[in-house]
């Protein structure tokens, strides 16, 4: 009952980062020092994940060069001695872990994108991570407790918060009937309703543990909104024959597809990194009372 095989799907534009990803991913923008795309890895091999299915499309070299060796850039680190570097750079990846690339020929949409992981999948249960949601799972990772809810039902389990009613037009929203505290299971899936035709205000987030048969129902799924293949009905469908679970994860969640979300990561996983927290958390307590004596200041000017 352990998820093996975890889907990337990275062959997004990231038009709102534009002119950052015109020619490199979004998904190796970095937090604070670590690429998006290396906190998602990390937490699905946190889960037990060994095999990485990423869908991959122009431009996106640089996710394959990241988990690629570096052997120029190793020997030079061990040649100038730079031993806590050189081991930075070496457990990118643990030992036992393979990467398969897949290219998705057009961007056809979410639904599209998992539907190319079929061949490397296969039969198997898999997960799949969105890197653009960088989630803060406190004390124990968003899919590592995924992984328990579905090691203890057996079926396919979505990640899902609680969101302000007036967002709901930028998310996936589920209907659920209360199975235990903050898990559901799911009667209902819409993409991207107007708020007043939500069934709920709990969205689903860019985290799922799903069955192969997923596969077959995308392969049937007709284009949806935006004229892309949407895996929100492709779950709709699959709801209709299995057992399809929300789960409200513990943590927090950053939005790191939008610029504000992006910055308070940053700033968030900033202040807790071993290295920096100290020092930037005194620079941002001067830079908030200066910022404020600064407005005193044009406010007595006025």
């Amino acid at each position: 009952m352990r998820i093996r095989k975890a889907v990337f799907p990275v062959a997004g534009m990231g038009t709102r980062f534009l002119p950052a990803t015109k020619a490199s991913a979004k998904e190796m923008l970095p937090v604070v020092d670590k690429p998006l795309i290396q906190y998602a890895v990390q937490e699905a091999i946190s889960a037990g994940a060994e095999e990485l299915i990423f869908i991959t499309g122009r431009s996106k070299n640089s996710i394959m060069d990241h988990f690629d060796k570096a052997y120029e850039l190793e020997a030079e680190l061990a040649q100038k001695g730079k031993e806590a570097l050189l081991q930075t750079v070496q457990e990118i990846l643990p030992p036992g872990i393979t990467c398969i690339f897949i290219r998705q020929a057009e961007a056809l949409g979410l639904g599209h994108a998992v539907l190319c992981a079929w061949p490397a999948v296969g039969d198997e249960d898999f997960s799949v991570i969105l890197a653009d949601d960088l989630i803060d799972g406190r004390l124990r990772p968003c899919l590592a407790q995924m992984q328990r809810v579905y090691q203890e039902y057996g079926t396919s389990v979505i990640a899902c918060e609680r969101i302000p009613k007036e967002d709901t037009g930028s998310y996936g929203v589920v209907e659920v009937q209360p199975v235990g505290p903050g898990l559901g299971e799911i009667r209902r899936i819409v993409e991207k309703p107007k708020p007043e035709e939500a069934p709920s205000n709990i969205a689903v987030v860019g985290r799922y543990i799903l069955t192969p048969r997923i596969f077959k129902l995308i392969q049937s799924t007709p284009r949806g909104k935006g004229g892309e293949i949407q895996l929100t009905d492709a779950i709709q469908a699959m709801i209709q024959e299995q057992t399809v679970l929300a789960y409200e994860f513990e943590g927090t969640r950053y939005d790191c597809g939008s610029k504000l979300g992006y910055l308070k990561a940053n700033v968030e996983y900033g202040l807790k990194h071993p290295e920096l927290a100290t020092e930037f958390r005194d620079y941002l307590g001067n830079l908030t009372a200066n910022w404020g004596q600064g407005e005193k200041s044009d406010a007595r000017k006025k």
